[in-house]
Formats: structure tokens, sequence, C-alpha cells
């Protein structure tokens, strides 16, 4: 057996034991991944500790990195899940989450919440990091749930959804300026391309949710959980049953009620227009930190929102918001955990020397690279760079345009959220997904068809384009 083949079975069965532990047993998700990861990476041939070579360089071991990937995904989610949590109480507990659920209802029409969500998640992603952006909105989303009476399932996926077409597909986000940069392709270009090949994916994406969220049909509880039930129409509330309640309501103003959210969202922004013109102002890189950026919104929160209440039932509403991220963080480090050794064990690299053998439609080969990519390690930024260095080797080798190529690794990229994806579960803990058959139905699903919808897409301007 050769040692690719070897690797290969490693993340087969992985995989397949963390499905069946966590469906058919009594053991946690966190156990699941980590018991996971560390077939993965014993049947894939890492060896258990790190070992020492001759040249002094060194063999990284299965131990050392689950502890790697575990610590790396958590210090770029932990802080913020955590603040965004304790913000979010704020919010909520102000009445603010749900000035600004009615006032953005109001401005966008009854009934098309998931397409505003949608495009609002469009726009973010694109100075935001996704998983950022879904803790920044998640007390929105929850908000426009309890006063419509939708499922808080199929608002909070289509916010996703938008966040990850332009995550993928529309520069200066990392992904697709890297997949420009490494295939010669002028970045205006690519802005135009992949926003417009997003449009029709993003389109889809939003039925299928809308139709989810009958079938999934779980809203927010005044404590800070979830119902779930089977949905009938009559929990949806018209706009006459909306303005009657918000008018028996005392709600703080719009304007301090969305400060807690815009302010960040200006400093990340900012910071990133900076980094864009290649200047640096120390300070606003700073501001512009999304850790310190969601600091400076919590304190907003807290002393524009809840300034007059007593503090230690301020306090107690951080406390209690905060006390349901622990197994979130678990979790997602846990991902974090199997995405590493995945990465580590060289399943990657394994996976891309199958595909550039495979007689496929030339178009079709970045795309199947960074799917695989996304499969093996998670990080659409990775597979996408992963598959535009693999692509530039075939450039001049096959007759497509290097525009399509880039715009191929990055719609491959969106094409598999799972469980070595940090955003799968901090998208499923925010959200209150726990049933893994329900996961699946989520994240994954919604993954595997907007990359269905790029397919078929990328094929035809294959056919006009060369």
């Amino acid at each position: 057996m050769s040692e690719s083949t070897r690797m290969l079975i490693g993340l087969i069965v992985g995989i397949l034991i963390m499905v069946v532990l966590v469906s058919k047993t009594k053991v946690h998700t966190f156990i699941a991944l980590m018991i996971a990861s560390g077939i993965t990476g014993i049947i894939g041939g890492m060896p258990l500790v790190d070992l020492a070579q001759e040249d002094g360089t060194k063999i990284t071991g299965l131990v050392t990195a689950i502890q790697e990937g575990f610590g790396s995904t958590l210090k770029s989610t932990g802080i913020i899940i955590g603040l965004g949590v304790m913000m979010g109480g704020i919010l909520e507990k102000s009445g603010a989450a749900e000035k600004m659920a009615y006032s953005f209802i109001k401005a966008v029409g009854k009934k098309k919440e998931e397409w505003a969500l949608a495009i609002t998640g469009w726009f973010i992603a694109i100075p935001v990091f996704a998983d950022s952006a879904i803790v920044i909105f998640a007390p929105l989303c929850k908000a426009i749930s309890k006063v419509t009476g939708k499922s808080l399932v199929g608002l909070a996926l289509a916010m996703a959804a938008g966040l990850q077409l332009t995550h993928c597909l529309v520069p200066p986000t990392p992904g697709p300026t890297t997949a420009a940069s490494m295939l010669g392709v002028d970045v205006g270009q690519m802005i135009i391309c992949g926003s417009l090949i997003s449009i029709p994916m993003m389109i889809i994406a939003v039925i299928y949710c809308q139709r989810l969220g009958k079938k999934i049909y779980q809203v927010p509880t005044d404590d800070g959980g979830f119902e779930r039930k089977e949905f009938r129409q009559e929990y949806i509330k018209s706009m006459e049953e909306l303005d009657h309640m918000i008018g028996q309501k005392k709600l703080p103003g719009l304007g301090m009620s969305i400060a807690p959210i815009v302010v960040p969202l200006i400093l990340i922004l900012a910071n990133t227009i900076l980094d864009l013109a290649g200047t640096s102002i120390p300070v606003l890189a700073f501001l512009g930190a999304p850790i310190v950026a969601l600091s400076i919104g919590t304190l907003i929160a807290i002393y524009g929102l809840m300034a007059k209440d007593d503090t230690k039932e301020v306090l107690k509403i951080m406390d209690d918001a905060i006390k349901s991220t622990g197994i979130i963080m678990l979790i997602t480090g846990a991902g974090g955990s199997l995405g590493n050794v995945i990465k580590v064990s060289g399943v990657g690299t394994a996976l891309g020397e199958v595909v550039m053998k495979m007689p496929l439609p030339a178009i079709l080969i970045p795309f199947i690279i960074a799917a695989l990519m996304r499969i093996a390690l998670g990080s659409a930024t990775v597979a996408i760079t992963t598959a535009a260095s693999l692509s530039a080797s075939l450039m001049g080798a096959i007759s497509v345009s290097p525009l399509l190529m880039a715009v191929s690794c990055c719609v491959g990229a969106i094409s598999f959220s799972y469980f070595n994806d940090s955003g799968f579960w901090v998208w499923n803990g925010m959200f209150g997904v726990t049933e893994l058959k329900d996961q699946i139905r989520c994240k994954t699903a919604i993954s595997l068809i907007m990359a269905g919808v790029g397919i078929v897409e990328l094929l035809v301007l294959s056919m006009f384009m060369h």
C-alpha cells in the first residue's frame, strides 16, 4: 500500500468513526472529534510524538498536531466568540436587538428577511472574516426570529450563505486575492467575475434556506436557549402584529442599538482598506483588529444601553450569556485539531496528486482540487491557495482562461463545510443546531448546493471564455 493511499484511508476511517460515535453512541461530539483526529493520524502514518531528525529538523507528532490545531483555531475564534455572546446578551436584554430587528424588517419589507440577511452577509464578509461576522450578527438573527416567528435556522443559514460566497469568491478576501495573484489574473476582473458568479448561487441558496426553515423550525427562547417544534403558518406574525407588539414596548433608540455592531464593523473595514492601499496606521491597525473592535463594541453596549442598570444585573447578563460558549469553543477547537492532523499528515498533498492524474474536463481540475482540499483541510482559504498553486503548473497545458481557473479554485473551496471547519462549529453552536443530521442539512448542504450551481456556471462560461 502506498503512503498516499494509507493517508486517504486514515482520513476516511477517522471521519466514519466520528460520525458513528456522534450519531449512534453516548460519546460527546468533542471527544468524537479528538478520537477521529487520533485515528486519522495513526492510520496516516504520523509518529505519536515529535521526532528529531539527523539534520536537526523535527517531524511533528500526533499529540503536538492535535494541540497546535486546537490552540491555533481558538486563538482566532475563542476571544471573538466570548466577546460576541456577551455583547449579544446586552443587546437582547436591553431591547436593542429587538429594535434593530424591527427597523431591519421595516426597511426591507415583510417576508424578505432571508434575502436581506443573505445580501447583508454578502457585503459584510468582504471586509470582515466570516466567523467573526457570524458572531457579530447572531443577535440580529435571533431578534428577527423572535419578532417575526420565522425559524432561526433558515434566517441564520441565509446570512451564512452570503458570508461564505464573498469570503471565497470576491477579493480583497485572502483566498480569491491569492488565487488571482498565483494565476496572473487582474484583481479587478476577479472582483467582477466572482461577484457575478455568486449571484445565481445566492439565489438558489436563499430559496433552500426558506424551505429548510419550515423543516427545521427552531426559535430562540427568552432564557437564551432554543425551542424546536413542528412548523405552523400561524407562528409567522403579520406586520400589524409586529407594529402592535413593538408599540407596547419601551425600546432604546435605533442609533444606540446599532452602535455596538456598526462601530466594530467600521473599525475593521477601515483597517482593511488601509491594508489594501499599502498604508499602515498603527493605532487604527490596533483598533481594527477583530478582538479589539469587538471589545469596543461590547463596552458601547454596556455603557450605552445599560448604564443606568444595576451593576450586578449587567454582570449576570454577561455571565449567563457566556455559559453556553464553553462547549462551542471546545468543539470548534477540536475541529481545528482534526484539520491540523490532516494537514500535517500530508493528506492534502496526496489528494492533489491523485486529481492531477485524472482525465477530467480542464475547467473542473482546479475545482476538484480545491473541493478535496476543503474536505481535507477545513479552511477555504488554504483550499483556494493549494488549488491555485497546483493549477498554476497547468498554465499553458490546458486551454482554459486563467480567470476561470482562478474562479474554479474559489468555487471548489465553497463546496464542503463539515467537521474540520471551524466555521461549521461556530455556526452550529451560535444557533443551537446540535443534531448531526441537522448540521449536515444546514452548513454542509448549503455549501454543496452553492458549489453545484457554481459548477454549472463554470461549465457554461468555459464554452465562451478561453
